[in-house]
């Protein structure tokens, strides 16, 4: 018994490396990605701040280093996934990301809950990764250069929350904070925060003018802002480390509580 109880223990405590794999995966293959974009010239490279109205030929069919990049080639992270073979991978990679997003999003839920932070912050944050996690999917499988209005869909799920969940995550934090590492966590989380409000309002603000140079500015604030977002959750790696069969209990718990309770109301 004593043997199983360890072993069970070590199995639980291995839930640290589910936010890690996040950005661990994620990160390379966005690169990977953009590496294709780039090496397939259909992006311009990040480096590039100079825009033309016109080309006389395409940008797949240049040749040379001094390439002509129109507003079409700006190196966002949807356009850089948004021509096969990157669309290919870019959808399999939102898919997987997705589904982590919506797995760690329920865990954290739950660790809440068995620390009696069964509350309608915990609750918005929750839904708030799923939506996060829904908006990744629409993206990852409907390109910006084949269905535009519902990529945009996507993104304009994806994007506001995932600012939401890091506010909700950070809140969160501090009430549930009591050591000292709690509270040097939840520090490094409002830091996180705040840089990626400001680079998301930017990247708004600048990917709807008309200046070149700010919307290339856009585009380098879209990718600072996934980084961030993904360094976020690589966080939670400390509150995963203390998941243990309980954790689960408890969301098992809620679950069947919710469940009796819309019993009750049904039948009065």
């Amino acid at each position: 018994m004593i043997q199983r109880n360890s072993c069970r223990r070590v199995k639980m405590s291995l839930w640290f490396l589910l936010p890690i794999s996040l950005p661990v995966f994620t990160l390379p293959g966005i690169w990977i990605i953009y590496a294709m974009a780039l090496s397939n010239q259909h992006v311009c490279p990040v480096n590039n701040w100079v825009y033309n109205s016109t080309c006389e030929t395409s940008l797949v069919l240049q040749s040379g280093s001094d390439l002509c990049c129109t507003l079409d080639n700006i190196p966002l992270i949807s356009k850089c996934g948004g021509v096969p073979p990157e669309s290919c991978w870019f959808s399999l990679l939102c898919s997987a990301a997705s589904f982590l997003v919506t797995v760690i999003g329920l865990l954290r839920y739950a660790q809440l809950i068995h620390k009696e932070s069964n509350n309608v912050l915990n609750i918005e944050g929750l839904f708030a990764g799923w939506l996060c996690a829904a908006g990744l999917m629409i993206v990852g499988n409907f390109q910006v250069d084949h269905a535009k209005v519902l990529h945009y869909v996507g993104a304009g799920l994806a994007f506001p929350a995932s600012l939401l969940f890091v506010c909700v995550q950070t809140l969160l934090s501090y009430r549930a904070a009591e050591t000292r590492r709690d509270f040097q966590t939840a520090h490094l989380r409002l830091t996180l925060t705040s840089l990626a409000f400001t680079t998301l309002i930017l990247s708004g603000v600048f990917f709807i003018q008309e200046s070149f140079v700010l919307q290339h500015a856009a585009a380098i604030l879209e990718w600072t802002f996934a980084i961030i977002v993904l360094v976020f959750y690589s966080s939670f790696s400390h509150e995963f480390s203390s998941i243990s069969s309980e954790t689960l209990v408890a969301l098992m718990t809620r679950r069947a509580g919710s469940s009796s309770e819309g019993r009750k109301l049904e039948k009065v």
